[in-house]
């Protein structure tokens, strides 16, 4: 049984859907690589509208419907096991942001 409260750590991932890695949708990739290395777990949040660093808008707007639509992935687990996906998500994330906050954890088990 899995037991992670109080002060954590919150990683949010800001991608486009159309980024690939290896082959793959880079948030999947994401996803596959932070069960591998067991952190407490990943949610995809798939955007209905956004802007990036270039302010290009990505629309689900049915006017403009853009086959890039803004992904977030979150994570949430231990300081020291999201600095050390940091580590190895730096050379993955070619475009993209990458946040960091504290978070309280009230109730997470398996």
């Amino acid at each position: 049984m899995t037991k992670l409260n109080g002060e954590q750590y919150l990683m949010r991932i800001f991608i486009g859907e159309s980024d690939q890695f290896e082959g793959k949708p880079l948030y999947q990739y994401l996803v596959e690589l932070f069960r591998k290395e067991k952190l407490a777990g990943t949610t995809v949040i798939r955007g209905i509208a956004g802007f990036g660093a270039k302010s290009h808008v990505h629309t689900a707007n049915i006017l403009r419907l853009s086959s890039d639509l803004p992904i977030i992935v979150e994570v949430v687990d231990t300081k020291e096991k999201i600095d050390q996906m940091i580590d190895q998500i730096d050379h993955i994330i070619q475009e993209g942001l990458i946040t960091l906050e504290k978070v309280n954890v009230i109730k997470y088990t398996s």
